[in-house]
């Protein structure tokens, strides 16, 4: 019987299993997938992200295939100048924020596990369709992606990361629906000359009258010096169907929000035709629920705390699960079972806090309130005169708190700052 079984091999499952790995624990991964590919756009690991991906031994391959981000640039929908901070290294941090392509995130995390564990205790094209426990395990029952059930697996232990629509989840969760309050979004990436610094993260705009989050994540990929540029458009409208992420999306679906765009340092509408492809998603989360944890199984990931994709936070919070419970499960006694509960004792609470702040006081709302303040006008003047630089420092500063890696918090982050 295998000790435990991870249901997908995604960021968080892959981290769990390297996790497990240093801790002397074995461990299955079943995932969905018949193959795995590079696919995907962009994704930010922020200092709390790397702080785990460090510790997993990931760290160097990681900054040598992203953009070590210098600073973070809000401006709103007419290019204005709203707020700057400096990000990662460059604020303090021990450690760096970088700009990666989520595929090659990804197959950095599943080359280790093939690495580390065998690739025989990786098992592809097992999607999990449901769980069966009894006092001595728990049954998998698995699908081939042709719908050919496969043989059931017993384990002592499951933790389902298959994902925000996770089959696991639902089992215990039959009625709940998506949380979609008509926020749509489009994402792509871009061929472009450095924009700004070259290592800035923009947001521009807010989601009433359209934004869009802007970063670079791999350097000099034409042999002319152009960056593969991570974008992201997004638009909230009241009763507007969601977007299907099953389907491609097309450029002219949502071009006429942003064809005014053109400012003297970026031209919006052209950077988004540069894209090969387009994917929409919609922006969805689910509602914090009272428990992860039932006898042999718990959740992790999106499949636990599936959140918006504000502040670069979902992968992050998964791989810290991923540590917690590994640690956990390393601590050893006669009832594993208790490591589970623990494990969902000390990360339901904060994570829960992160699903409702990303609602309601992600980051960009430094730019929705600075809109709310000029009336959905252009600045006459300087944001200044409007709200100070410490209040929206304020703003960016609690989100921190709240997702877990902001520096007044003694411990690994901290390191002596480049600039403020």
């Amino acid at each position: 019987m295998t000790a435990i079984a991870i249901v997908g091999g995604g960021i968080g499952g892959l981290s769990l299993a390297l996790a497990l790995h240093q801790h002397g624990l074995a461990c299955e991964v079943y995932e969905a997938v018949p193959q795995v590919k590079e696919v995907g756009v962009g994704i930010t690991l922020l200092p709390h992200a790397m702080r785990e991906l460090a510790a997993l031994g990931l760290q160097a391959e990681l900054e040598s295939l992203g953009i070590e981000n210098l600073e973070s640039v809000f401006f709103n929908r007419w290019g204005q100048f709203i707020y700057r901070e400096p990000r990662g290294r460059h604020a303090g941090y021990a450690l760096p924020e970088i700009g990666i392509h989520r595929g090659k995130l990804h197959g950095v995390l599943y080359q280790a596990v093939l690495q580390r564990l065998g690739p025989q205790h990786v098992h592809l094209d097992c999607r999990c369709t449901g769980v069966q426990q009894d006092e001595a395990g728990v049954t998998l029952a698995l699908q081939a992606s042709d719908g050919r059930a496969r043989s059931g697996v017993r384990a002592g232990l499951v933790v389902a990361c298959d994902g925000i629509n996770s089959a696991v989840r639902r089992q215990f969760y039959p009625s709940e629906q998506l949380a979609f309050a008509g926020i749509n979004t489009w994402r792509g990436v871009s061929v472009h000359k450095p924009i700004l610094s070259g290592k800035s993260y923009l947001r521009i705009g807010s989601i009433e009258t359209g934004k869009m989050v802007i970063y670079p994540i791999a350097d000099n990929v034409d042999g002319q010096g152009g960056q593969l540029v991570n974008w992201v458009a997004e638009i909230q409208r009241e009763g507007a169907p969601m977007n299907d992420w099953n389907c491609g999306g097309a450029v002219e679906d949502f071009l006429h929000i942003f064809g005014d765009w053109r400012f003297d340092w970026l031209d919006v509408p052209a950077l988004l035709r540069g894209a090969a492809q387009v994917f929409e998603y919609p922006m969805v989360d689910r509602d914090p629920v009272p428990r992860w944890t039932f006898g042999r199984v718990s959740l992790l990931g999106d499949a636990a705390h599936p959140m918006y994709p504000r502040g670069s936070n979902g992968a992050a919070q998964a791989i810290i699960d991923a540590r917690v419970l590994a640690g956990e499960l390393a601590q050893g006694g006669p009832d594993p079972v208790a490591a589970l509960a623990r494990y969902e004792a000390l990360r339901l609470a904060p994570t829960a806090r992160i699903v409702q702040t990303n609602r309601s006081m992600p980051p960009d709302f430094i730019n929705t309130r600075v809109d709310a303040l000029s009336g959905g006008k252009p600045l006459a003047g300087s944001v200044d005169d409007l709200i100070s630089q410490d209040e929206l420092r304020r703003i960016s500063d609690d989100y921190k708190k709240v997702a877990g890696f902001s520096l007044e918090a003694p411990g690994p982050l901290q390191a002596r700052p480049q600039f403020r």
